[in-house]
Formats: structure tokens, C-alpha cells, sequence
């Protein structure tokens, strides 16, 4: 009986889909948990453990050290180990790391397990998106990637719930609980992976066909087989630079860029929210309900690309995201000392249309590369975007008192325009086509 589809990749989304999301997408939720309990615990951990001011900025900053090297790491691993081990690493390193933060006695024991958890975090990126996008159909690919930036700041939402709570009954010892809660999401995320199939793809890259096949069977039907999977060209006698410098090369600097670009003013402006509210003139409850509103208008954002990336395609949405949250960020430093309704509504401008940016961070990885190098290059570019991160994050406060808030607002959106000639040059188009042909250099 032959199929009665001429590709896996046109199948309609089955039940096997649906759980592989929720397995996948609960990785970025518990990313986002771990990487944000810290922040609501740390004046609490400050006066507990007599931190001082080098290793408080030590330990903010350790779990996005962990992550740069994790990127590097979980990309190789996925692509030399398979999918489905690695798959695992990432909760285990969660459940682990975050349980032992309940005993800690020090800084740098909690600066390395703080570490070990960024690890894990970025081992997650390319693991999660890699087995996710390998099979999902395709005008499934870009809405069930792009929903799993919605969940990591579903998960920051969520620790900052939990987090509050634990500190406001559990006395001077909530910071141990508060950190250690993350054990027991990481814990719900590992026995929701079990039994997740290898990837039919990486195992037809390293020549197990009999495997795949078995693979195919169980996830799709007995009607279907390898004849339904698209192939791709035969890269397994090819080295990772032999790609590059083949043309590979190329998209993997443009990953590199528009995702960084896209980070560095988002992680630099949240991350001190407050305190450029403040610089620009907003105070008191204008101040506080700004946080929140904007915090809200970047989940709007990312929800709104989301719908729309299938509707408009991944090449207009990146320029269009790149330009209108330019506008609004050249808009900010102009205005710096204007009325509060404008300066609000210039920086919830930004947050929302900076969502189309947001959410191709993982789309966009997984389409443009084979099967051989998906894993490594989405680490890759998770990896080099956390240096800008980090960067962006830490010169924040010091660009606020030398600069001031109108510099700083052009800085960022110079960063942002980088990002629109980057994605105007080089942002190829993906939505209609299928794994191969996206991955394909004539593509």
C-alpha cells in the first residue's frame, strides 16, 4: 500500500506532533524559568550568603557564561550522538543543579552550579529545535518554532509567580526553596520526554536506514516509509568546514548576525527596564505599570509573529521587525524627554514589533541548514547572540551615566538597523518549501 502523500512533510499535525511540542517546547519553559528565578532571589542570597558586589555580578551573569558554551557543546553533541541522548542531558543537568543550589554555602559553589544550569540551557537550543523541526510538517515548522519563544517568557512569568510566593512565606531560607523549585519542573520535563524517537533524518545521515524506517513506521503509519522523506544531499562524508566554506559559511553569519541583533538591545533594554524608564523621565506608578505593560507587549509581539509567519513569510517579517522597532528605538532617543504617553508608546512600539525578530531565533537555524550541521549551527548562533547579550547587558548602566538615555537609545537602534541590512541582504525565503530545499544552497 503506498502512502497518500507524496511527502511526510505534507502530512496534517497528528497527536505524535502535538506531544513532541509540549516535550520540546517545555524545554524553553523551563529556560526561561531558571534563567529568571535567580534575579527574584538575589537579594535574598545577597544578605544570606554576604555576597559582594564582584561575585553578585558574577553569579547574575554565570548561567549566560553556561549557556555560551553549552550552545557549542549540545550543537556538536546532537549532531555526533543523535537527537534522542542528548534530549535528556538538559532536564537531568536542571533536576541536578537546582536541587543542589538548596545546600549551598558559597558563592562559587553557587557560580558553578549556576554555570552548570546555563550549560544545560544551552544544550537544550539546538537539541529541542533540531528533533522538533525534523519532523513536523512543513506549514507546521515556523508557528511550532515560533511558539517556543511564547514559552520561554511563559516560563519567566512563571518563576516570577512561584519565586514571589516562596520568598513572601518561606522566611530568610526562600531563596534555597525558590531555587530549588526549578527540580521539580525539570523533573515533570524528563518523564514527559520518555519514549521520544530518535530522528528519522539524523539517522538516515549516518546511514541507518533499517532504523529510520522503523522510525517513519511507528510515528507516521505502515503506509509510510523512507521513499515519503524528502531526502537530502548526501553529506556524511563532508566536514563541517568543507560546508562552510562551500557556502554555508554564509548563512551561518547571517544567523549569527540577525540573531544577535535582535537580542542585544532586547536583553540590554529588559533587562534594566526599570531604571531607563526612569531615565526617560518616567517615575512612581508610571514607572511600575510601564514595566508591566511592556513586559506584556513583548509576549503581544511574539504571539502576533507567531500567527502571522506563514501568512507573510520569514524574509518580510524580519525586515519589517527590523524596521519598525528601529524606528521606534530612533524614536526613543529623539523623544527621550518627551511626555510620558509617548515615551510609552515608543517603547511598547518596540516590544511588539521586535517580536518577528524574536521568534525566527529558532526558525530560521533549523530550516537553513542540513541535517548534519542543523544542531551545531543552531548552537552556534545561540552561543555567539549570548556574547552580544551579555555585552549589550553590561554596558547598559554604563552607558546610562556616560552617555545618557538619548545615546543609549541610538546605540540601540543602530544595532537594530544592522540587523535590517543584514536581513534585507542575505534573509532568504522558507515558508513553502520543505527541509531539503530550504537546506539546499540554490534555495
Amino acid at each position: 500500500m503506498t502512502s497518500p502523500n507524496t511527502s511526510i512533510e505534507d502530512v496534517p499535525l497528528n497527536n505524535f506532533h502535538r506531544l513532541l511540542t509540549a516535550r520540546s517546547g517545555g524545554g524553553s519553559f523551563v529556560d526561561g524559568y531558571v534563567l529568571s528565578i535567580i534575579g527574584i532571589a538575589m537579594m535574598q542570597i545577597t544578605s544570606a550568603l554576604n555576597l559582594s558586589e564582584f561575585w553578585q555580578g558574577m553569579i547574575a551573569a554565570s548561567a549566560l557564561m553556561g549557556v555560551f558554551f553549552g550552545g557549542f557543546i549540545g550543537g556538536w553533541l546532537t549532531d555526533r550522538l543523535g537527537r534522542k541522548k542528548v534530549y535528556f542531558v538538559g532536564p537531568t543537568l536542571f533536576i541536578v543543579c537546582s536541587l543542589a543550589q538548596f545546600w549551598v554555602e558559597s558563592a562559587p559553589v553557587l557560580f558553578a552550579l549556576r554555570f552548570i544550569i546555563g550549560l544545560a540551557v544551552g544544550i537544550e537550543y539546538p537539541v529541542a529545535t533540531s528533533l522538533l523541526v525534523e519532523f513536523l510538517p512543513k506549514k507546521q515548522r515556523g508557528p511550532r518554532l515560533a511558539a517556543l519563544t511564547i514559552l520561554w517568557f511563559a516560563g519567566a512569568a512563571f518563576a516570577y509567580v512561584v519565586g514571589t510566593s516562596i520568598l513572601n512565606v518561606g522566611g530568610d531560607d526562600a531563596w534555597r526553596y525558590a531555587l530549588a523549585s526549578a527540580s521539580v519542573i525539570g523533573l515533570l520535563l524528563l518523564l514527559l520526554r520518555v519514549g521520544t524517537p530518535e530522528s528519522a533524518r539524523w539517522l538516515l545521515s549516518k546511514g541507518r536506514e533499517a532504523d529510520a524506517e522503523r522510525v517513519i513506521k511507528h510515528v507516521y503509519g505502515q503506509h509510510y516509509s523512507l521513499r515519503d522523506l524528502p531526502e537530502e544531499p548526501d553529506q556524511k562524508k563532508t566536514s563541517f568546514l568543507d560546508l562552510l566554506h562551500s557556502g554555508y559559511g554564509k548563512r551561518l553569519f547571517f544567523v549569527s548576525v540577525f540573531w544577535s541583533c535582535s537580542i542585544i538591545p532586547v536583553f540590554a533594554v529588559y533587562a534594566f527596564a526599570p531604571k531607563v524608564l526612569l531615565a526617560l523621565n518616567l517615575k512612581g506608578e508610571w514607572a511600575s505599570y510601564g514595566s508591566m505593560i511592556i513586559t506584556m507587549l513583548f509576549v503581544v509581539g511574539c504571539v502576533l509573529a507567531t500567527r502571522l509567519i506563514n501568512t507573510i513569510g520569514r524574509r518580510c517579517m524580519l525586515i519589517h521587525s527590523f524596521l519598525w522597532s528601529g524606528l521606534a528605538l530612533l524614536g526613543l532617543a529623539t523623544f527621550s524627554h518627551s511626555n510620558e504617553v509617548l515615551v510609552l508608546f515608543l517603547f511598547g512600539a518596540y516590544a511588539v514589533f521586535i517580536g518577528g525578530a524574536q521568534v525566527l531565533q529558532l526558525v530560521y537555524p533549523n530550516e537553513l541548514f542540513p541535517t548534519e550541521i542543523r544542531a551545531f549551527a543552531v548552537g552556534i548562533g545561540t552561543s555567539l547572540s549570548r556574547v552580544g547579550a551579555a555585552v549589550g547587558t553590561y554596558l547598559v548602566p554604563v552607558s546610562l551615566q556616560t552617555l545618557g538615555i538619548g545615546n543609549t537609545m541610538y546605540v540601540a537602534a543602530v544595532v537594530t538597523f544592522i540587523g535590517l541590512m543584514a536581513a534585507w541582504a542575505m534573509a532568504p525565503e522558507t515558508r513553502s518549501l520543505n527541509l531539503r530545499d530550504a537546506a539546499a544552497l540554490s534555495s
